[in-house]
């Protein structure tokens, strides 16, 4: 049985809410590429593809601007924080 965690606190740095920016993985469209499952930043609405895709786009973006906290798309019905490695 899936069960959440208490949320840590990179999630009450979390004070707006996000849409997503764009409907797929912005760089795999760019590129051409599939994704397997899509997730996005809830500080800014990236969109990227999650770690079982070749792209790997949705950590990158993590990598690149420290935003730890995304939650999976479409259902939204996990989060998951890069910095500790948790879902939630």
């Amino acid at each position: 049985m899936f069960h959440k965690k208490k949320q840590c606190k990179h999630f009450k740095k979390i004070t707006n809410t996000v849409s997503p920016k764009t409907q797929g993985c912005e760089e795999c469209e760019k590129e051409g590429n599939t994704w397997n499952s899509l997730r996005m930043c809830l500080d800014c609405g990236h969109v990227g593809c999650d770690r079982a895709s070749s792209g790997k786009h949705a950590e990158e973006h993590f990598k690149k601007t420290k935003h730890p906290i995304m939650v999976e798309l479409p259902e939204k019905r996990w989060s998951w924080c890069y910095i500790h490695d948790s879902y939630y």
